[in-house]
């Protein structure tokens, strides 16, 4: 497990976990990852779904709350909050021994409005009172309905998580938004930007799952050989856009106010493909100042012969040269970004639907 904090320490890069259940809490497991090396957690209905459905984990809690009253939709949320306070302890000392630099658990507001702005608002401004802890971030889709409310968010001293990002241009705009509502948050009274942190969940694996399929479509020699790379090439080229957006006046005057920059974090990194190395998206994505978030296969993986170097930008140039590659062969990337993001959206409500109507089998059967 050395070759975790060797990311953290050596190369600036916090590697979180992408995963929650409840015997993480009561076996030790989640304890275990974090005295390895693992700094921070994100979790998504997809996440909830599978240990929920798939433990005996939550059924005593599940019975009190059937018992209590109330509907199947309050039930889910209490049974994934437990989970979410849980690992919130888990994360607390670490929160505190870095200055706020890591430690963070991230929660998704319901994925069914990814679409409308002013519910998303409203959903991530409720689970944030709601949690009230310092070292969680509310995880708000990266639509373009999404945009005014991580601005809105932040601008009220959130901690943002942005999730499902798909495209250079929307990440572009995601940064704005962070730092327009850091402006905002800065200029209102008693106000600390530096309690103010915030990621940019940049996904990856997914990428080249449907750019490759594409590739392989088009099927000329060319397009063959380019299989495998337009995740990288977009992830360096989004780091690239990410350190000079960080830099200039602009934010230095926030710097200089203690705000802090919003860290791309890669996502979905495990190697959907077994022809590709199951630690790819890791170690071609080392830089400081990123987060990768793992799942438990790529961590255990990453962590017996993953390579800990600077990796990031070794290849600018190659990077800009297989995006213009991918232009020539007939690649659309923005309509490989606003499919993904479609099926992104669709994936978590779809997780989040099945999981209430199994909710809502079981609460009828123990009902009689």
């Amino acid at each position: 497990m050395d070759r975790l904090r060797h990311l953290y320490y050596e190369q600036g890069q916090s590697p979180w976990l992408d995963n929650l259940r409840r015997s993480y809490l009561t076996d030790g497991t989640l304890a275990g990852l974090v005295h390895h090396g693992i700094r921070g957690l994100t979790s998504n209905p997809t996440i909830f779904q599978k240990a929920i459905q798939g433990s005996p984990d939550y059924d005593e809690q599940f019975r009190e709350l059937v018992r209590a009253g109330g509907s199947v939709r309050d039930h889910y949320w209490e049974l994934v909050l437990r989970d979410i306070h849980g690992a919130l302890d888990a994360f607390a000392a670490l929160y505190h021994d870095s200055y706020r630099g890591d430690g963070y658990v991230s929660v998704e507001v319901d994925p069914a409005l990814a679409d409308d702005g002013p519910a998303t608002e409203t959903a991530a401004r409720a689970l944030h009172a709601r949690i009230d802890r310092p070292n969680l971030m509310v995880k708000i889709p990266g639509t373009e309905a999404g945009l005014p409310a991580i601005k809105r968010m932040v601008g009220e001293g959130v901690n943002v998580n942005v999730t499902l990002i798909f495209s250079l241009d929307r990440y572009q705009k995601v940064m704005e938004a962070y730092i327009e509502g850091l402006e905002e948050y800065a200029g209102s009274v008693d106000s600390d930007p530096a309690t103010v942190a915030g990621v940019a969940s940049f996904f990856i694996s997914r990428v080249d799952t449907e750019v490759d399929a594409r590739l392989e479509a088009i099927g000329s020699p060319t397009a063959l050989a380019l299989r495998g790379t337009a995740a990288v090439a977009q992830a360096t080229l989004a780091y690239q856009a990410f350190r000079r957006t960080f830099s200039g006046p602009r934010w230095e005057a926030l710097a200089a106010d203690g705000a802090t920059v919003q860290r791309p974090l890669w996502a979905s990194t495990s190697t959907k493909n077994p022809a590709y190395p199951d630690t790819l998206y890791v170690d071609r994505l080392i830089g400081p100042d990123t987060v990768n978030t793992l799942p438990d296969a790529t961590i255990t993986a990453f962590a017996d012969h993953g390579t800990v170097a600077r990796t990031i930008d070794a290849d600018v140039a190659g990077a800009h040269d297989v995006w213009r590659q991918l232009a020539a062969v007939g690649v659309d990337m923005d309509d490989v970004a606003a499919k993904l993001e479609r099926e992104g959206v669709a994936s978590f409500q779809a997780s989040f639907d099945e999981l209430l109507a199994a909710l809502a089998a079981k609460a009828d059967e123990l009902r009689g």
